[in-house]
């Protein structure tokens, strides 16, 4: 083990928690790293996958974070790559080539790849060593950033049959480190935490005025010039706004966030990992992977998301140990803003009666969905959707029995004769049978696997598997698309709407607990008490100092968070007057009025699939009440209604 440490990695020992975490591993058990932001979690399977006989399959959140450690190996001159939805079919054809032959040692992919039928045929025939589950608090519905598909992971890794589990995490609370370990049933001595205490950062936190928040920005990062910074923002106008700012103001910055094209966003990137960008304005987008060591400046323009946000941020400053700054620029006036992302992932009892609905007329127990056109037809937000499916199969009403692709289509790249002439026998008729039954247009042929069955009593599977065949032997080009999910109705018999209710009680509470997590942020930064103290009390590492002496508590200075300003009432005017449009072509697109919900979504500038299809944001009055709380929105728009 050490002398890998040194050999491959360059490296003389190990960082703290990596060795317990690494020979758990190589003992053969499965464990847990819950290191702090840029601690070295990596190493703790990269280590072993060298070591372990088959191969590490390592589940990521995000394609930068899956980018920069494929770098990281491939500077190592280890054997790694992964398969994501960017690759061209030739890559992943390599890729999958290269696992079979066992040359590949890490294979990292997303969560939601192994809904995939074609890729879940594949990884059942290579043999895996190690589960890694990178942002391993997805997993927790007590964590931030739950993610539904993560709670499907215990379950593929006892189909797969792999052996043991890693689960890597830099921000976990006692309750979620719990939930984590039961869920794969890790010992809790191979549960390896090293503390949230982080020497090196000048925690800071400023009272500002929105008005005043450009000006404070423009001062403090003048004083740092040159030095590498991130200014977290919450919205995507926010950023190019804040940019242009500092660049107007002799301070060269760039934008980044979700809405700019993939090309964009990688060249800033590159530009700031480079050396020749010293400041970039992000939304949360940007971060996650980045294995920049040099970050010296941190500053929240706007409030984070949660405590949980606000340790990640933070955590990508000074991961070189050297002393590096973090700064809020606090005030309670965009507290709406974050609160509106909160209440709209919060589905409407109707949208969820809907889903009820159609799983108890689902035909001979067999409920067959597409995501998208689910979403749009119950208007709920697809990460909910995805939330209240994973409600119904924990409550014993439905189960997952695979995904497909509705529809696959293929081009010759050799003559259809040719190709079926490579077989013998029933083989050659199999392959007759499915050149047969393909619509061609043109170019493309599409398969129609009913016709197969009906006609030759050919299994879907065997076919899409022998077509993953011939794309690897460069036979033919293929293409899936219309990800279709099967679930077996295992108890149709409730009653849909006591069921609704029940499960909107469900997502209300998860909403409270969400709001309650903006409460905590908000307390932590206007406390009295050591900010490093109590930020590592919030993870439940006891061994933090009680006075830091490099926060804004111990210089004394406690932040008094000002008030937002005083909005104007809203009864001075009617709901007409805001949204008159809005109104009339929501009738008139779906026959029914809005309900409250659906009008103070759009007055809250909160998008729900309803919205989007009626291209709400073009219409007078959208997002015009966004700086109001949402209640208080809602409320008012049910006294107009009556």
């Amino acid at each position: 083990m050490h002398d890998t440490l040194e050999r491959v990695f360059g490296f003389r020992q190990f960082r703290p928690g990596q060795e317990a975490a690494v020979s758990a591993v190589l003992a053969g058990r499965s464990a847990a790293a819950i290191f702090p932001t840029g601690s070295g979690k990596s190493l703790c399977y990269q280590l072993p996958a060298l070591m372990l006989p088959h191969l590490t399959l390592v589940v990521s959140p995000l394609l930068a974070l899956m980018q920069d450690q494929l770098a990281f190996l491939a500077r190592h001159g280890i054997a790694a790559a992964s398969i994501d939805s960017a690759q061209s079919r030739e890559q992943v054809a390599q890729t999958v080539a290269r696992a079979r032959s066992g040359e590949l040692k890490v294979l990292m992919i997303s969560v939601e790849r192994l809904k995939n039928e074609r890729f879940r045929n594949f990884i059942g025939e290579v043999p895996i060593s190690l589960l890694v589950v990178d942002e391993a608090h997805c997993i927790s519905e007590w964590g931030h950033n739950f993610r539904p598909d993560y709670l499907k992971l215990p379950d593929y890794q006892k189909q797969f049959r792999i052996p043991q589990v890693l689960l890597l995490t830099a921000t976990a609370t006692a309750a979620v480190i719990a939930d984590m370990r039961s869920k794969f049933g890790i010992a809790e001595a191979d549960v390896v935490t090293t503390g949230f205490y982080r020497a090196n950062l000048d925690l800071q936190v400023e009272p500002v005025a929105s008005s005043a928040k450009r000006a404070r920005l423009v001062e403090w990062l003048r004083a740092r010039a040159g030095q590498p910074s991130i200014v977290y923002v919450t919205q995507q106008k926010t950023a190019e706004e804040v940019a242009a700012h500092l660049s107007a103001s002799g301070l060269a910055a760039c934008a980044y966030h979700a809405g700019m094209e993939h090309p964009e966003r990688e060249a800033i990137q590159q530009r700031f990992m480079g050396g020749e960008l010293n400041c970039i304005v992000a939304t949360i987008a940007f971060g996650m992977g980045i294995d920049k060591s040099d970050i010296r400046n941190v500053v929240h323009f706007d409030l984070p998301k949660s405590v949980e946000n606000y340790s990640q941020e933070i955590g990508r400053a000074g991961r070189d140990g050297q002393p590096s700054e973090c700064l809020v620029l606090a005030n309670r006036d965009s507290l709406s803003v974050l609160e509106n992302f909160v209440y709209g992932d919060t589905p409407e009892r109707e949208g969820i009666r809907t889903v009820l609905e159609e799983i108890a007329a689902a035909p001979g127990g067999q409920w067959e969905l597409m995501l998208t056109a689910l979403s749009d037809h119950s208007n709920i937000r697809q990460l909910p959707l995805k939330t209240l499916l994973v409600q119904l199969e924990l409550r014993g009403i439905i189960a997952p029995r695979f995904a497909y692709f509705a529809e696959y289509r293929f081009k010759n790249l050799i003559e259809p004769q040719a190709l079926a002439e490579r077989f013998e026998g029933e083989r050659r008729q199999f392959v007759e049978a499915i050149l047969s039954t393909s619509a061609r247009a043109r170019t493309w042929s599409t398969l129609d696997f009913d016709a197969l069955y009906q006609r030759h009593g050919t299994e879907r599977a065997r076919v899409v598997k022998a077509l993953d065949y011939f794309q690897e032997r460069g036979w033919i080009e293929l293409e899936s698309k219309q990800m279709t999910e099967v679930y077996s109705v295992l108890d149709g018999g409730f009653a849909p709407q006591a069921l609704s209710t029940e499960l909107h009680d469900y997502f209300k509470c998860h909403e409270a607990s969400e709001i309650a997590r903006i409460e905590a942020m908000l307390s932590l930064f206007s406390s009295e008490e050591c900010l490093s103290w109590r930020l590592a009390r919030y993870f439940g590492d006891l061994h933090a100092p009680r006075h830091c002496g490099h926060c804004s508590v111990c210089a004394g200075r406690v932040a008094r968070l000002p008030e937002p300003p005083s909005l104007p009432p809203l009864d001075g005017r009617t709901l007409q007057g805001r949204c008159a449009a809005f109104l009339d072509k929501y009738l008139g697109a779906r026959g029914v009025p809005p309900s409250p919900d659906c009008i103070t979504r759009f007055l809250c500038g909160i998008s729900v699939p309803a919205l989007t299809r009626l291209r709400a944001r073009s219409l007078p009055g959208h997002a015009a009440l966004e700086g109001y709380p949402y209640a208080q929105v809602r409320a008012w728009v049910v006294a107009q209604l009556g």
